[in-house]
């Protein structure tokens, strides 16, 4: 069993020293490390058996700190009225910006957000320094959502600080900014639909076989050790994630959200889906979930932990 920080400045500390630290954020837990310390970022993609290639989220505590790590056009910075929230812009890095390559995978961009929940931010502000931090789980893996579901996926050997469940349940919507065009990247918990509302701009979706720019777009992720059958209506001896009003099932089920209500369902997804691989079913049959605002995230992930795995 790793050593358990009990506070923010138990784990600044451990990211201070060059070790890793889970904590909580607004989406799902991240495994920070210090981003300008190469071999504790490094350190990350051991952890986690992540292809180096794949790039990280960069975590900044204020807008002034992420103003040292990118350039943002007139653009960027017009979205940085979602911060602190679930959006994560990837744009050009500055140069001579401190950031471990390894950390932005050698790409001449860095994706960056300033989380909003308050224990992330204490905690970076307290380390003075970029937190690396993708999803603290096992890559390709199911993402976490409490502090006991990082114990288990790591089998409690990596510290981590309890800041209780998640508030949106799945993780940031990820836009790159290309002169004057957004392209999404990955959705996420903030809904393309109000960027495009808030903005007055059209946000273009990357095509599917899109070289990876940014986490979480990889074909095959965020994968239970169950097999998924999507848009599916359950049988016997399958386990049931269901969405709004239900059909009579005696197996083993969960209801993302009763109600229909879609971010319910998106704070439920990965909680629910830990759930149900924890009883070692073969299958789990997922129910249709709409593609408009969250469903648009939710159908994402549901998509990459049902597609083959490498």
């Amino acid at each position: 069993m790793s050593y358990e920080p009990k506070s923010v400045a138990d784990a600044a500390a451990l990211l201070r020293a060059g070790k890793l630290c889970a904590f909580p954020t607004e989406t799902v837990y991240g495994l920070g490390a210090d981003a300008t310390d190469a071999d504790a970022v490094l350190s990350i993609y051991e952890t986690k058996g992540r292809p180096r290639f794949n790039p990280l989220i960069i975590h900044c505590a204020d807008l002034d700190m992420a103003s040292m790590l990118a350039d943002f056009s007139p653009l960027a910075a017009r979205l940085t009225s979602f911060w602190p929230g679930s959006l994560t812009l990837v744009l050009p890095a500055k140069s001579g910006n401190g950031l471990a390559d390894v950390a932005t995978a050698g790409l001449d961009t860095v994706a960056i957000r300033i989380p909003d929940h308050p224990i992330a931010l204490a905690l970076i502000a307290a380390v003075g320094r970029p937190l690396a931090a993708p999803s603290a789980n096992p890559s390709g893996r199911l993402s976490p959502t409490t502090a006991e579901q990082v114990r288990r996926g790591f089998a409690g050997k990596v510290p981590v600080l309890d800041g209780g469940p998640c508030r949106a349940g799945v993780e940031s919507t990820i836009v790159r900014v290309e002169g004057e065009r957004l392209v999404q990247l990955r959705a996420g918990a903030v809904a393309r639909e109000e960027i495009e509302r808030r903005l007055g701009v059209t946000v273009e979706v990357a095509e599917k076989d899109a070289a990876v720019a940014a986490p979480g777009m990889l074909a095959s992720h965020y994968a239970p050790n169950a097999q998924m059958r999507l848009n599916a209506v359950p049988r016997d001896g399958e386990a049931y994630l269901a969405f709004g009003a239900a059909p009579q099932f005696g197996g083993l089920m969960r209801n993302l959200s009763p109600s229909g209500d879609l971010h319910e369902a998106a704070r439920n997804l990965f909680s629910m889906l830990h759930e149900l691989d924890a009883a070692r079913v073969g299958v789990i049959a997922v129910a249709p979930i709409p593609e408009t605002g969250l469903g648009e995230a939710i159908n994402d992930r549901l998509q990459r932990a049902a597609a083959p795995r490498g």
